[in-house]
């Protein structure tokens, strides 16, 4: 019998890869702010919150057979976290930063069930070509990408047009590096 799989997470993307993928899930909001402490590196920083949204939920009420799912993405171009806009101009503002550059994704995946843990990060390299006034304003006028970190969706009309290559998992870049969260379901007798 496959275990119950549980995505703490109101991500809509991150719902609809595990929908693509075909996996029965139950998701759940994770409880409390998403903090982190100042001194930690960048790069850890995705894992520290998808531990802190795993560990936000109690799994005493829970039957022996789940698995908690969480994760955390972040962008990262020159040192800098380029988080979830707040605003549109902020949004276009880093569309400007990210033209014609690499940056980073991470995502932090923590999976949890009674019995074990298991952490892991993936990283993806991201290169967008020169993005015109015309591309970013029309991006952010029409897709409103105020809740995805670094302003974009890859999956969308910015990803199709601007992006050059990328180095790693485009699932990653969309919140679940979806090939390597399946292997490591294994782990549980999945």
């Amino acid at each position: 019998m496959k275990k119950k799989i549980v995505l703490v997470s109101e991500s809509p993307r991150r719902q609809q890869l595990l929908k693509d993928a075909h996996f029965i899930f139950e998701t759940i909001k994770p409880v409390g702010e998403e903090i982190y402490p100042n001194n930690i590196p960048l790069v850890s920083i995705p894992l520290f919150l998808a531990k802190q949204k795993s560990h936000s939920i109690d799994l005493v009420g829970f039957d022996d057979d789940i698995i908690l799912i969480s994760a955390d993405t972040i962008v990262i171009l020159d040192g800098e976290i380029l988080g979830k806009p707040a605003s549109e101009q902020e949004a276009k503002s880093m569309l400007q930063k990210i033209s014609g550059k690499k940056h980073t994704v991470i995502t932090g995946v923590c999976m949890r069930s009674k019995e074990k843990q298991v952490d892991f990060s993936s990283y993806t390299k991201v290169y967008f070509n020169e993005l015109t006034k015309e591309n970013i304003d029309f991006y952010v006028d029409t897709y409103k990408p105020l809740d995805k970190a670094g302003s974009y969706g890859i999956q969308d009309w910015i990803g199709m047009i601007g992006i050059e290559t990328i180095e790693g998992c485009f699932y990653n870049v969309m919140g679940l590096p979806m090939s390597e969260l399946y292997q490591k379901l294994s782990l549980f007798d999945y």
